[in-house]
């Protein structure tokens, strides 16, 4: 295959914008795409000469560079297709606008926006959601309030008044123009279609010229056991509405709200325990709260400040594997802040019933001390 000039292999001109690169990009890649072009090698040449220049022009010094001096002035900086650091984003877009859309199930991913042909919005909408911390941690099932959008019957989801669209007399249908630069002609999206090859001449009345008007609906969705923030659960046929009825799907963004006593990081929860300091000196065996009830802790004999104590399969159920996490304990020791002089008498005497031990800072600067008198000596 000759190689031809990145901007013309894209279809593009040199002073394309990215959005134009990126939109000119997508629509060639699924043109040449080897699925749709199967035994057909010319075709797998073109899509993977289509991924090079992309992977050089989205990038602004990439773009730069061959502006200035060329393929020549790439070499080392790391072209190529997929392998070497394609956006992974717009090959997914690619791979749903083949095979029809979002990934499914639960997590922190999926959910491409797909879009039918002529059509004004995306079928699959997004939303955020609030939890209460306990809700996260065991799971439950909510009804919640949402909003779809569903095509305009007046003018047939075009926001045409009447359905009644005119075509473009810019690029005369076509959605591309063709630019010329010197010697060289470049296609391009249609600046005032945006490459509908149609315009709307008179906005329809009844959706301001949007094409769509949004419903209500209120939904029953089970919640699992263990989600966090910033995790998404998808809700399957419950997004905005296509002209032929089907319908796409809503995923759910979660919030999880803080909780005054838990600390949660992932499937582990931690907790600060108040302990006096003669429990900790004497040693005592407590109570403490756990995310299903109490737990017993032991104290040492002479448990320090900010030790922790580790409580196995008591944190929170991991979402996808349903393992639980660990619940830490740590120990805040705390000192009385007044003093009666009854109380004072019995510390005197109970530091002086020690001994040589209630005072380790006189045996620790023994030396030290000797030492800073030899020094005026």
């Amino acid at each position: 295959m000759t190689e031809l000039d990145y901007y013309e292999a894209l279809e593009v001109s040199r002073n394309a914008s990215g959005d134009e690169i990126k939109k000119s990009y997508r629509k060639l890649a699924m043109k040449y795409h080897p699925d749709r072009n199967p035994n057909d090698k010319e075709a797998e040449d073109k899509f993977k000469y289509l991924g090079q220049a992309y992977e050089v022009l989205k990038d602004e010094k990439k773009r730069a560079i061959y502006d200035q001096y060329g393929k020549a002035g790439l070499e080392g900086q790391g072209r190529g297709g997929f392998g070497s650091g394609q956006n992974m984003d717009d090959f997914m877009d690619i791979f749903n606008s083949m095979f029809g859309g979002a990934t499914g199930g639960f997590g922190g991913g999926g959910g491409r926006q797909r879009r039918q042909p002529n059509q004004k919005y995306s079928l699959d909408s997004e939303m955020e959601f609030s939890l209460k911390f306990n809700e996260a941690i065991f799971g439950c099932e909510k009804k919640i309030d949402i909003t779809y959008k569903v095509p305009c019957d007046d003018c047939e989801g075009t926001g045409a008044k009447d359905g009644k669209l005119e075509t473009c007399n810019y690029c005369n249908g076509q959605g591309q123009v063709v630019m010329k630069q010197g010697f060289m002609s470049f296609a391009q999206t249609c600046p005032k279609c945006h490459g509908e090859g149609q315009k709307i001449s008179s906005q329809c009345p009844s959706c301001s010229g949007r094409g769509y008007h949004e419903e209500p609906n209120t939904i029953t969705i089970n919640i699992p056991a263990g989600v966090d923030t910033g995790n998404r659960l998808r809700v399957q046929r419950y997004g905005n509405q296509a002209k032929n009825g089907q319908r796409g799907d809503l995923y759910l963004t979660f919030h999880v709200e803080e909780d005054e006593h838990f600390i949660r990081n992932g499937s582990n929860i931690y907790i600060q325990v108040p302990v006096f300091f003669t429990q900790a000196a004497l040693g005592q065996t407590i109570t403490i709260p756990s995310l299903d009830g109490e737990l017993e802790l032991d104290l040492k004999i002479g448990t320090k400040d900010k030790e922790q104590f580790v409580f196995k399969n008591e944190g929170v159920a991991d979402v996808h594997t349903g393992q639980k996490g660990q619940l830490i304990a740590q120990i805040q020791i705390v000192y009385p802040k007044k003093l009666k002089e009854s109380q004072k008498e019995m510390l005197e005497k109970l530091q002086e019933s020690f001994g040589v031990e209630s005072k380790p800072h006189k045996s620790s600067f023994d030396t030290a001390f000797s030492k800073v008198k030899g020094w005026f000596a």
